[in-house]
């Protein structure tokens, strides 16, 4: 296994690291983020010319087996990044169902899990609602306490229909003190980072570029819609449930990813 720590300050430490899920690792070069690290390889024409992907369930590696969550927050965490992903992808792709003809297959692998100290989420959480009280003509930023908090840590592969790999992504973060959303669950932080994953892997298949050198565009009416709760644009992606308005107030709120998104595929 090979490990490389990221260290920001404000920062959660996040690893880099290969659990032996990919096909091969061989020239995975390095694609940091502002807050990111990452490896990766893509055969840009291969994946520009796919018209149809289908996604793999995401699974944990043996050594990613944290103490500290239940298997229902594992689920929800793990449930996060097919969603994500799967929304992602619908705008390029025609999403299948896994087990249809597709010209892609996308699969993921957690491989580390850093929990969130629920206590001191509650604490950073608590004091940022505090200035909503406070009469004041200038916003009030309070920062989360730079302790307790998450990480996640994945490596993710793409397969054309012959099985040969087309991209991998080995990818890493932790929650800093300013951006991250203080949740009071040890699931908190690696919930919202699987989310981060979802829409950087799809970005790499979508454009078969660097996720982290593109700047940022506009969402689509079908990311929209399916963000709020609704239909999404193909129906495969109902396999991963669907999470509206309430599961983004709960969120903003600091409650408990599996109190608001219990992960269930919508039965049509």
């Amino acid at each position: 296994m090979s490990t490389l720590v990221v260290t920001l300050a404000g920062c959660a430490t996040a690893q880099l690291e290969t659990a032996g899920s990919l096909a091969s690792y061989d020239e995975l070069g390095p694609a940091d983020g502002l807050a990111t690290k990452s490896k990766l390889r893509i055969d840009k024409a291969d994946v520009l010319a796919a018209r149809s992907v289908a996604i793999a369930p995401t699974a944990y590696s043996s050594a990613a087996t944290t103490p500290g969550l239940s298997d229902k927050q594992r689920r929800v965490i793990a449930n996060a990044i097919d969603r994500s992903l799967c929304i992602g992808l619908s705008d390029r792709f025609v999403v299948v169902t896994l087990g249809q003809p597709a010209d892609l297959t996308a699969h993921v692998t957690i491989t580390h899990v850093t929990i969130t100290d629920a206590v001191v989420a509650g604490v950073s959480k608590a004091a940022s609602i505090a200035p909503m009280f406070i009469t004041s003509s200038v916003p009030i930023i309070v920062p989360r306490i730079p302790y307790g908090m998450g990480a996640l840590s994945v490596e993710a592969e793409a397969k054309d229909a012959s099985g040969r790999q087309r991209a991998a992504f080995v990818w890493a973060r932790g929650a800093d003190m300013l951006t991250s959303n203080a949740r009071v669950a040890a699931s908190g932080d690696a919930y919202d980072l699987a989310g981060e994953f979802g829409a950087d892997f799809s970005k790499l298949l979508n454009t078969g570029e660097n996720p982290f050198d593109h700047h940022l565009t506009l969402l689509t009416g079908q990311r929209v819609q399916s963000s709020l709760g609704g239909t999404p644009k193909y129906a495969a992606c109902d396999a991963f449930g669907r999470i509206g308005i309430t599961s983004l107030v709960g969120g903003k709120l600091g409650q408990p990813p599996e109190w608001t998104d219990d992960a269930t595929p919508v039965v049509q």
